[in-house]
């Protein structure tokens, strides 16, 4: 875990498959809260491929965070607090996300995460594979990420980060939701058409 910890995705920073990924991750996601009210298309619900299948598991809904240093789990969790109303939540979130969020890919960490349900017999099965493929394939543009696996602590900063997101569009999330997070092997990975 002192991996994740300790870099946030800092490793590979120059990478230039990483920076055109998190380009084009900031550049779907803030049309999917601009065009469809935040709900997730492909372009943020990759297929999971673990080692040796030939066919994805299935897809999990990611959530990108920014960096320790660009963080705004603090506004996102006031954001939560602030109404009851799931609607009301649900109107600031999108408002939030979809002005200047997502304009400077620089500012995220490349390891997504995703939620899962507590016990969830799909992420045991992930995390006890310790790594995996994420597959990307939506506006013409397909991303093939060979990922390191982690279970995210509660104490976590890409947990807490999630978890905010998250409760923004869920208010019911269970309080022992699963976190998982997925670090890219830049050098390992790859994308169609290559990435410029």
């Amino acid at each position: 875990m002192s991996s994740v910890a300790s870099q946030l995705g800092e490793s590979y920073s120059d990478h230039p498959l990483r920076k055109a990924f998190l380009r084009w991750q900031c550049r779907v996601r803030q049309m999917s809260m601009r065009d469809q009210d935040g709900r997730p298309d492909d372009a943020i619900m990759p297929g999971v491929m673990l080692p040796g299948d030939a066919e994805p598991m299935g897809h999990i809904i990611t959530v990108m965070s920014k960096s320790p240093a660009y963080s705004v789990t603090a506004e996102l969790t006031h954001m939560s607090a602030k109404t009851n109303d799931p609607a009301q939540r649900r109107d600031a979130a999108l408002r939030f996300l979809a002005a200047g969020y997502y304009q400077k890919a620089e500012e995220f960490s490349d390891i997504l995460t995703a939620t899962f349900p507590p016990g969830s017999p799909g992420a045991a099965q992930i995390h006890s594979a310790g790594e995996c493929r994420l597959l990307f394939d939506a506006y013409a543009q397909k991303f093939d990420l060979s990922c390191k696996v982690w279970r995210l602590a509660p104490h976590n900063l890409l947990h807490q980060a999630t978890i905010a997101h998250n409760k923004l569009f869920n208010p019911a999330l269970p309080p022992d939701t699963e976190v998982l997070g997925f670090e890219p092997a830049w050098a390992a990975s790859s994308s169609d058409p290559a990435y410029k």
